[in-house]
């Protein structure tokens, strides 16, 4: 881009003020997260041209970061659909990345948070999670389960790690290979 031709928006300011102040050694890189459980929609185009434009406009890179749940269950007919949509558009992701490459390090944070009451593990149905988040004009309920105790919520968030819990089964570890 030109100096005419310049973008200026909040997220591309905070970027400038950043490499100005030589944070993060003026590395730029950004990530697109789609979950690949289906096709991607307008939104998502909005998020790719943000996500892989300010890369680009700064001399940096963008991951394809999926943000997948349970791997093994993902069809990789979506996950190709992302990727070739994604070019379409004229963006090239720098790696294509898991969620759950990290699920280690996302562990050892939520038991941060659990053990320092900042977070709780919540066995709640899906359908019972769905009518507690509330929406438009309708505000959200608090789980029964959040107001369990730390060590209950550390105690669960083990067994569910561990795939005792019909909840956490599903996510219980790292992508296979």
């Amino acid at each position: 881009m030109s100096a005419e031709t310049t973008a200026n928006d909040f997220i591309r300011d905070i970027v400038r003020r950043d490499n100005d102040q030589g944070s993060y050694g003026g590395r730029v890189q950004t990530r697109f997260p789609p979950e690949p459980n289906g096709y991607l929609h307008i939104g998502h185009a909005k998020a790719i041209v943000v996500d892989f434009g300010i890369a680009e406009d700064f001399g940096g890179v963008c991951n394809l970061r999926l943000d997948d749940t349970n791997p093994d269950t993902e069809e990789s007919e979506f996950v190709d659909s992302i990727v070739s949509d994604i070019e379409w558009l004229g963006f090239r992701p720098k790696a294509l990345l898991h969620a759950s490459d990290y699920f280690e390090q996302l562990y050892a944070w939520a038991e941060y948070l659990v053990g320092r009451g900042l977070a709780y593990a919540d066995d709640s149905d899906s359908e019972t999670i769905s009518a507690q988040r509330g929406g438009f004009g309708k505000p959200g309920v608090d789980s029964a389960f959040r107001r369990r105790s730390i060590a209950e919520n550390l105690d669960l968030l083990r067994r569910m790690k561990a795939g005792s819990s019909p909840t956490e089964r599903e996510c219980s570890g790292p992508r296979s290979t």
